[in-house]
């Protein structure tokens, strides 16, 4: 069988009409059959002509799907990345939902409670119950709670699936991310602070609500380039 190394992979791109080839675990498997992978490129996110065996651990399916194509040879192991903790290995091979689950799992609490910090003082603001503006402080209280594990599942995942390699979205959600908890700790003890805030006239109120939907605004972002990673747009 044909043994490949990394440069000679990278020839099967499939641009220009070349096959497309791709390996994972050292075996070199022909895809170009697949509709998925048209013109060398899956998802908007991948280069045929790589090696997957990291980046299939962030897809929504597992390493199975590589079985439906034919083997066409190996890769030459040529890796000189720094070898996983014995601890973290043995701790995947225990618990396999750590490998693609914590970040995508907890990520969704802050957004939602940020989402609601600004949509239950909205309410308040147009109706005057105070019942919305005590579930606007409880899921502020939450998202300031729950952002920093959501960025730290962000920076395990990160450094697991993608070798902590720079990426436009991950920087941008990591600078957000920080921006959101301070900006959220910032009015939460704004809150505490002042339990009127929102009930008395005043600039207080205004640049209380300017600053929820600030939440609001950061979270949406965050979400938008989370959602890249996993689904690329069109070029």
């Amino acid at each position: 069988m044909k043994e490949f190394d990394q440069k000679a992979l990278s020839e099967f791109n499939g641009l220009d009409g070349r096959p497309v080839y791709v390996a994972h675990e050292g075996r070199v498997f022909g895809v170009s059959e697949s509709k998925m992978w048209k013109g060398g490129l899956h998802m908007k996110r991948h280069r045929a002509g790589q090696d997957l065996s990291r980046d299939i651990h962030a897809a929504p399916h597992g390493p199975e799907v590589f079985e439906r194509y034919p083997q066409v040879g190996i890769l030459r192991q040529e890796s000189s990345e720094r070898p996983m903790p014995a601890f973290v290995s043995g701790l995947l091979r225990r618990f396999p939902l750590l490998r693609r689950h914590p970040h995508p799992m907890m990520v969704h609490f802050p957004i939602v409670f940020m989402f609601s910090v600004f949509l239950f003082n909205g309410l308040f603001l147009l109706s005057g119950l105070e019942a919305f503006e005590t579930t606007a402080l409880h899921c502020l209280a939450a998202g300031v709670l729950l952002t920093p594990v959501a960025i730290a599942t962000g920076y395990y995942t990160w450094g697991l699936n993608y070798l902590s390699k720079p990426m436009r979205p991950v920087t941008i959600k990591k600078n957000l991310s920080l921006i959101l908890l301070f900006a959220s700790v910032a009015a939460l003890a704004w809150r505490m602070w002042d339990p009127a805030v929102l009930s008395a006239a005043g600039p207080g109120r205004v640049f209380y609500a300017l600053l929820t939907f600030t939440l609001f605004v950061i979270t949406v972002v965050i979400a938008y380039f989370g959602g890249q990673l996993t689904f690329p747009l069109e070029d």
